[in-house]
């Protein structure tokens, strides 16, 4: 398959500006590309950038240096450079993340919450809302809850919900921050589940993994941030 994702001579470094600007580098020059189907595990020490770079790739990080181009319909766009609105097109359409955390809105159902993006692209309510229910389902949310804001959900199934959101509609490059921390033996195999499903259906994914035997059954091969 061919290449979705290029990061091409990277460098973030961060600026403290209440610390007298003092300046960090995370790392520079950093150069690598993800095709289509691949999973890609990141790896390195505590504090070496993983998850940063899944925010540069995702937009969250501006880059210091280099470019992240992602392919989008058939075009090219640069992460780094992209507008505001290109970079809300990318993430509807392009670029799915999975956090450790859930943006929890007030009085909004869970079923709600995994639906919304299949809906932002125009798939039908009642159809949204039937894939999100399988997915809850599968993540062993207890239907009692998935009309309930998961404002008042355990951490565990915050983060289930989370799972469910990120695999709900198909991107064609999907982040993935430890997405298996905090859950049971259980879940985290139907989490490895999803991740085999997308890389069927095409899907090329990073992922920050600390748990070796889950990285090695997700992932194809390491990036390495050393």
């Amino acid at each position: 398959m061919s290449a979705v994702l290029k990061i091409e001579e990277l460098g973030k470094t961060f600026e403290l500006h209440q610390q007298a600007g003092v300046r960090i580098p995370v790392f520079e020059g950093l150069s690598a590309a993800v095709d289509a189907g691949e999973s890609v595990a990141v790896t390195g020490p505590s504090g070496r950038g993983k998850s940063s770079l899944l925010k540069l790739i995702y937009g969250t990080y501006r880059a210091s240096a280099g470019a992240v181009r992602v392919l989008a319909d058939g075009h090219w766009v640069d992460v780094v450079t992209a507008e505001p609105r290109e970079m809300l097109a990318l993430r509807r359409s392009t670029i799915g993340y999975v956090t450790q955390f859930l943006r929890v809105i007030p009085r909004v159902p869970a079923e709600a919450v995994v639906a919304e993006p299949l809906i932002d692209r125009g798939v039908p309510a009642d159809q949204a809302v039937e894939r999100a229910r399988l997915l809850l389902d599968r993540l062993n949310i207890p239907e009692r809850l998935w009309h309930l804001s998961p404002m008042t959900f355990s951490g565990g199934e915050q983060q289930r919900v989370n799972i469910a959101r990120g695999f709900a509609a198909h991107f064609p490059i999907l982040l993935l921050d430890e997405p298996t921390a905090s859950l049971d033996l259980g879940n985290r195999q139907r989490v490895l589940e999803l991740i085999e499903e997308a890389r069927g259906r095409g899907s090329a994914i990073i992922g920050v993994f600390h748990d070796e035997h889950e990285r090695r059954r997700a992932c194809t091969r390491e990036l390495a941030l050393d």
